[in-house]
């Protein structure tokens, strides 16, 4: 029984974990380097709770209790009680081996060391630790204590009792808990490339402008927000750089081939919504076109980019980095798909999917289209993925 949760990096990620682990009533140690960064995050997370109590979500006790739960330090030291330590710093793998070792001399040899990294090899960041089989990856979704997926990556080093005993917790947090091997991108990340990436492929080829597949995306195909609303959402500086940095980690597969399209915007300082301007005006958006609401046009942009989709999450299976259900769980609880891709492969048809693909692949001749061999094999069985 692990009680006391500690958490490294005291930015959006890290305060949002902390609130995770005292709500469910642990003992949190939040440490971080800068003691400016631990008073701004104690006065948001005050102010998000006093919110939830607003909004009787919780009461004033219970307030009260979550942050008596959690102290503040710029100590490392610290967190010697911990049964498990949580990483959410910046995104650099020498930074991480820096903590890691720190915290390897600090917490007990039983204490579990995970990292909240979204792009970095789960393998590699352990790779610094004399004890590496307790090293693991537990990625939560910003906002941490509103997104209920949560992704467990177990590095090649993981042993199976740090496994089961991570998943347990976080299920007992209340989040959906999919388990995923130690690829670029995990799962959400790698299976979600398409929608931005074929989004801008077709924006480029002059098929459709930037509102105009938004419209098909949402109005057609159910996505609460089209690809260029969400790419603005997000950031394009950062969307790019995890599409950069799948491709790299992919040995250049052109399945994630990056847009020129988005690294210009980005390059300009287009950055969404929080620089005022991207895809779209921030600032005048009666300066916004309106949608081409061609009925047939928008079939066309969905059918494109739901086939390179459901194909990802195939290849997901097929590669063994998760199982069916699984995937299907990522892509609806961590952002929020209409649908799991391979029960609305199912529904659409896997042959029309294949005969899709196999079209786009004879007409542009590139891989990004080559369809998954367990694609194939389920058309030619006939077979579906649920029954």
């Amino acid at each position: 029984m692990i009680e006391t949760i500690g958490v490294v990096g005291a930015g959006t990620m890290g305060i949002g974990i902390a609130q995770i682990a005292a709500q469910n009533k642990h003992q949190v140690i939040l440490y971080d380097l800068s003691d400016a960064q631990l008073e701004k995050a104690k006065s948001g997370l005050e102010k998000v709770l006093n919110r939830l109590v607003e909004k009787e979500r919780i009461s004033d006790n219970e307030r009260k209790n979550i942050l008596t739960r959690i102290l503040f330090t710029n100590k490392i030291s610290e967190l010697w009680p911990c049964g498990l330590v949580i990483e959410a710093i910046v995104e650099s793998i020498k930074i991480k081996h820096e903590v890691f070792t720190s915290l390897e001399d600090v917490v007990s040899e039983h204490c579990i060391l995970a990292t909240n990294t979204s792009s970095l090899s789960i393998a590699s960041i352990g790779a610094a630790l004399k004890t590496s089989k307790r090293i693991i990856g537990i990625h939560f979704f910003n906002p941490a204590p509103l997104m209920p997926l949560v992704e467990i990556i177990p590095a090649i080093q993981t042993n199976e009792q740090t496994t089961k005993t991570c998943k347990d917790l976080i299920a007992k947090w209340g989040k959906t808990v999919v388990l995923c091997k130690d690829t670029p991108g995990f799962i959400v990340n790698r299976v979600a490339r398409p929608f931005y990436g074929e989004a801008l492929r077709i924006y480029e080829e002059g098929i459709a402008d930037f509102v105009t597949i938004d419209w098909a995306l949402t109005e057609k195909g159910g996505f609460k927000m089209g690809p260029f609303t969400l790419m603005d959402y997000i950031g394009n500086d950062v969307n790019f750089a995890v599409t950069e940095s799948v491709f790299k980690a992919f040995f250049y597969d052109p399945r994630f081939k990056p847009s020129l399209t988005q690294k210009r915007y980005a390059e300009a300082g287009f950055l969404g919504r929080k620089s005022g301007r991207g895809y779209y005006d921030y600032e005048n958006l009666k300066l916004n076109p309106k949608p081409q609401t061609d009925d047939t046009l928008g079939e066309r942009i969905l059918n494109r980019i739901l086939c390179l989709l459901v194909n990802e999450a195939i290849d997901a299976v097929f590669m063994g980095v998760t199982s069916i259900e699984d995937v299907d769980l990522a892509m609806t609880k961590g952002v929020n798909y209409p649908k799991g891709l391979l029960k609305w492969g199912d529904e659409i048809g896997l042959d029309k999917i294949l005969n899709q693909l196999q079209e786009l692949f004879d007409y542009y001749g590139e891989d990004r289209y080559r369809p998954n061999p367990l694609l194939r094999k389920m058309v030619k069985e006939n077979k579906q993925f649920y029954p």
